[in-house]
């Protein structure tokens, strides 16, 4: 009988968290429906578009440049060390390119932007929620969906392909330093090596990604601030939410585009 009270009591938990996932679930996309419904319909607010493409786009670049550099240049190195065991060590120069391109430069572009700019979106939105500011907004007859979540999704998912753009060509640059300063390659092959080999493709494909990966993490900065609970509990509580779920499916979300778009 215990055991049985045990078995049944292990089940609930599950089925229990089950629901709970599938209602957040539900919960996400019914926001990400709406909030799509309104970037398509007027009232159009320039103004807040703008200035969240200064601080998302502009304001993030410093942080995805260094993230990039220092990539490109470890990950010449792994290649270079790696090539070594095989005698391959001139595709540095190939594997570096592609690896920033379709890879490296979306995803950790996506991650370090949705660790700055997730939590910030979900920290304002949670304290206008939390100051009754929302409120406010209805009352003044503004939607607060058109006024703070279309600008900052739209924002995102414009800024982040410009960003992981000039990610690449910063994260190829590190391992161009790094391939003629540390590994002795030739200046002139290794960027002939480069350009010979990268495709347009491979560009577009991370550009695609990092368009996915805007939208996907400032919608859930919006969507956790949106739905914050009261104090300032609440809004720490939503922040730390957004950052985990914007990075969690930014992972998921490659794998799932890298399936589409270079099928096996």
């Amino acid at each position: 009988m215990i055991l049985l009270t045990h078995i049944q009591f292990f089940l609930a938990s599950i089925g229990r968290s089950t629901l709970e996932l599938l209602a957040s679930i539900g919960r996400v996309a019914i926001f990400a429906g709406v909030t799509v419904g309104h970037i398509v319909r007027p009232p159009f607010y320039a103004k807040e578009l703008g200035q969240q493409l200064l601080r998302i786009g502009y304001f993030s670049l410093p942080v995805v440049g260094l993230t990039a550099l220092f990539t490109g240049g470890a990950l010449a190195l792994q290649i270079f060390a790696g090539g070594s065991r095989f005698n391959a060590e001139s595709v540095v120069p190939q594997i570096v390119a592609i690896g920033i391109t379709r890879e490296l430069g979306p995803v950790l572009g996506g991650l370090m932007v949705a660790g700055r700019v997730a939590s910030s979106i979900a920290a304002e939105i949670g304290t206008m929620r939390v100051t009754e500011q929302i409120d406010a907004l209805t009352t003044l007859s503004t939607n607060p969906m058109k006024y703070l979540v279309v600008p900052r999704v739209v924002a995102a998912t414009i800024a982040l392909p410009v960003l992981v753009l000039i990610g690449d060509i910063i994260g190829i640059m590190g391992g161009y330093l790094v391939g003629v300063a540390r590994l002795d390659f030739n200046s002139a092959t290794y960027l002939q090596n480069t350009a010979d080999f990268l495709q347009s493709g491979d560009v577009t494909s991370g550009l695609i990604k990092a368009a996915v990966f805007g939208f996907i993490l400032s919608l859930m900065g919006c969507y956790n601030g949106y739905n914050s609970g009261r104090g300032a509990q609440g809004v720490g509580q939503a922040t730390t939410n957004a950052v985990v779920a914007a990075s969690v499916l930014i992972l998921a979300s490659n794998y799932l585009l890298t399936e589409l778009l270079f099928p096996a």
